[in-house]
């Protein structure tokens, strides 16, 4: 019996992904912004059962910089190495390569400085020649809505014109902010695979030319129609090794942030034809049969010499900040701002998209504070810290729960439909809910975060026995 996915495959904050197939193996990553690790690697055998590999980026700004960092990346396999070019609005382009998808990888390395240069793509041709491609942040530059393309260095260390303006969507009736160019090379024509219209109200469309350097043609590729999938936005083709073609973009869910659909497609009268005529499918047979279920990690029991692949931080970290030691995460109580938003030191995982139960178990040891917090635009959390009197206090908004001095509190979040949030804390006699519910809010660019986080003067420690995360079925 033939098996079937449902859309999305992906269903949390995967933002702008790509995807690219060796071998028999498919290869998925997606913009991290200013998060350490940054640039996830992400691996499968089928298109619909992922899992987290590795990640490009260990190291970033030291503070938390809301929408900026690692934007849209493009990912690539040439020449025996994979490639990743991505856009920092604020620097320019930058690419990095390895060998292994796992790593290492390279350092970003500067292909193109300058401000509002992002979603780079590249496009080694059969001659030999290297091309870029990319779009333009309104923000920084001045100017959106256009495509641009370069040629590029073989080896990918420079551009090596001053770039030719392929596509200027202000020309084309009723675009606006076309974005994320991929550029491909099919059938004689050379594509760009582009989104237009606003990450939450556009479409999808393609460009063909039988010059890289244009002019090029433009058509509706994908749209909401009728369907429940706004957007819908920016992704990768890729084809199976049996000759099948699949699309897969992201579609802007708010807190959630921007889960990934997978679309079947075809070719029709010398054009991509994606989802079912246009609109997007709710699922369908598993591209390549036969694979293991699996999905992105999200627990973690704290026994592993590392943290888990899930986990990122705000910004780059100080390895002062914590401990893995007998299956327990130690977190230090150091300083930095009270705003969880602006604190480097919160440790964060996505927010998955199905109602589920979040669950961590904590003992704070000296003075400071720590919990578990969700945050976004806005932030919420449920603490454990001392009070007046030598004891503790469990404390989530105005509610407050009292408890003994060292006492090892199960802290939690249920997070529901719509994303409100209603925190849990569990003294001994269950879990109960604890203050107002909270409505998550998405981020700049991003979904809402669940994060762990101990602040103080440096002097005390929150000790973490594992992190639970229960999907509701």
């Amino acid at each position: 019996m033939a098996a079937f996915y449902r859309n999305p495959v992906l269903n949390a904050d995967w933002s702008d992904p790509d995807v690219i197939r060796v071998g028999d193996d498919f290869y998925l990553t997606a913009s991290s912004f200013t998060k350490v690790p940054g640039l996830p690697i992400l691996h499968s055998r089928d298109l619909v059962n992922w899992t987290i590999i590795g990640h490009a980026v260990t190291r970033g700004y030291a503070d938390v910089r809301p929408g900026c960092g690692v934007w849209a990346p493009s990912l690539r396999h040439h020449d025996g190495r994979f490639w990743i070019f991505y856009g920092d609005p604020d620097v320019g382009i930058l690419q990095m390569s390895a060998t292994d998808p796992r790593g290492p990888w390279t350092e970003p390395h500067l292909v193109k400085p300058g401000l509002g240069l992002i979603d780079p793509c590249p496009l080694w041709d059969a001659d030999g020649q290297a091309y870029l491609v990319h779009a333009w942040a309104r923000s920084r530059a001045g100017v959106g809505n256009r495509l641009t393309l370069h040629r590029m260095s073989p080896d990918a260390r420079e551009v090596v014109d001053e770039g030719a303006l392929v596509v200027d969507a202000d020309l084309l009736p009723g675009y606006r902010t076309l974005e994320g160019p991929k550029l491909y090379r099919h059938d004689g024509h050379y594509w760009i695979f582009a989104p237009a219209g606003g990450v939450a109200t556009g479409w999808q469309s393609v460009f063909r030319s039988r010059s890289i350097f244009g002019p090029y043609e433009d058509r509706i590729v994908l749209e909401q129609g009728g369907t429940d999938v706004n957007g819908p936005h920016q992704g990768g083709w890729v084809d199976t090794p049996s000759g099948e073609h699949w699309f897969m973009h992201f579609q802007d869910r708010g807190a959630y942030g921007r889960v990934v659909h997978l679309q079947p497609m075809r070719w029709r009268d010398g054009w991509p034809v994606m989802g079912a005529d246009g609109v997007p499918v709710p699922g369908g047979p598993v591209p390549v049969p036969g694979g293991e279920p699996a999905a992105p990690a999200t627990s973690d029991d704290f026994a592993g010499p590392a943290l888990g692949l899930q986990w990122s931080w705000q910004a780059g970290p100080d390895p002062s900040w914590w401990e893995l030691r007998d299956g327990t995460l130690r977190l230090t109580c150091v300083p930095g701002p009270a705003d969880l938003r602006e604190r480097p030191a919160v440790l964060t995982q996505r927010l998955p998209g199905e109602p589920c139960t979040v669950t961590t178990r904590v003992t704070l040891k000296g003075a400071g504070r720590a919990g578990l917090a969700v945050v976004g635009h806005t932030s919420a959390s449920v603490t454990v810290e001392p009070a007046p009197d030598g004891s503790a206090v469990v404390r989530a908004g105005s509610a407050r729960l009292s408890v003994p001095e060292g006492t090892a509190v199960t802290l939690g979040a249920r997070v529901g439909e719509g994303a409100v949030v209603t925190f849990l804390a569990d003294t001994g006699d269950g879990p109960r809910p604890l203050g107002e519910p909270f409505h998550a809010t998405q981020g700049r660019w991003v979904g809402a975060v669940l994060g762990l986080f101990a602040e103080g003067d440096g002097t005390g420690q929150a000790v973490f026995e594992g992190f639970a995360v229960d999907i509701a079925r």
